[in-house]
């Protein structure tokens, strides 16, 4: 009977010890998931800082100079979010596989730096590009952020689809509608479309249309459909007013307030993805809580 017992005692505190480990992983990936969500936002913010910066830029590099108040306001904003994100890369430094290192920050912000200072003496195209590739490795973290630490860890809890939404499909978009409006800028700033730009913004039109397409089979809601008609309002003055005539008649200002609506209207789609998703991640906590006397007691 003893020997019953003791091993009836074993068995529930097996069960138990089991129980209790998984809850922490459970915790743990619950924790790291809404961690990682915060850096998203930072890196969302940093992505949309530069990519203004980037549109202000072509139209300052093309004369208009009142742009450059503006400039400034986007420069306080990258640096602020390169502190906050600084959080980020020091948590990510305890992954096996981190995503972006305090390391990759450093040099994120020199080579910004670097930029800012030589602004002034380069072309219209060599600015686009420099801005670009910093906004190229802020979207492969952004990626690589909500994959490894959302859509993966806590794929029993979140849609994958929203997810990537979220870090990829539409951060995406909205760097090809900011590529287009820097390379519209210049093109309304100088009044004529060269061949290079004309191509360009062929492309980006086109590829901002599918990756739209893509990312409204998942979503058809308020913000969706709002960012659809903006975008298309864009799109429309790009092929209209800049490609179709050969004389630009838009002004650099009126273009790049059509742009930035687009682009905002897309960010504002983000947002509700990521409180979507934030939803669910605490949704997810209040059932780990809820279950733990339930199981207790089923042990019992």
């Amino acid at each position: 009977m003893a020997i019953a017992i003791g091993i009836a005692v074993a068995a529930l505190l097996y069960a138990y010890l089991r129980y209790r480990n998984a809850m922490r992983r459970d915790s743990m990936r619950l924790a790291t998931a809404r961690q990682a969500l915060e850096g998203c936002g930072h890196l969302l913010a940093l992505l949309r800082a530069l990519q203004q910066h980037r549109g202000l830029s072509s139209g300052w590099l093309a004369g208009e100079r009142q742009f450059e108040r503006r400039m400034g306001a986007r420069r306080q904003e990258v640096e602020r979010e390169l502190i906050a994100l600084v959080e980020t890369a020091h948590a990510e430094l305890l992954k096996a596989r981190p995503c972006f290192t305090p390391h990759d920050l450093s040099l994120f912000d020199f080579r910004w730096k670097t930029l800012v200072d030589e602004l002034q003496g380069l072309s219209i195209e060599q600015s686009i590009a420099r801005h670009s590739q910093m906004i190229t490795h802020t979207l492969d973290w952004l990626t690589a952020l909500g994959e490894a630490r959302i859509e993966l860890p806590v794929a029993d809890l979140v849609d994958a689809d929203a997810v990537r939404n979220y870090a990829n499909r539409l951060p995406l978009l909205a760097e090809y509608l900011g590529q287009a409006r820097a390379v519209g800028s210049g093109v309304a700033a100088r009044g004529t479309c060269t061949p290079v730009a004309r191509v360009r913004l062929m492309f980006l039109v086109s590829r901002s249309e599918s990756l739209l397409k893509q990312a409204m089979q998942v979503a058809g809601d308020r913000q969706t459909l709002a960012a659809a008609h903006a975008v298309a309002a864009l799109t429309g003055m790009v092929r209209q007013q800049l490609l179709a005539e050969r004389t630009v008649v838009v002004s650099a200002e009126a273009y790049f307030a059509t742009a930035t609506e687009a682009i905002d209207a897309v960010f504002a789609w983000i947002e509700a993805c990521g409180e979507d998703i934030r939803r669910e991640l605490e949704a997810g906590r209040a059932g780990e809580a809820v279950s733990v006397p339930e199981r207790a007691a089923g042990m019992v």
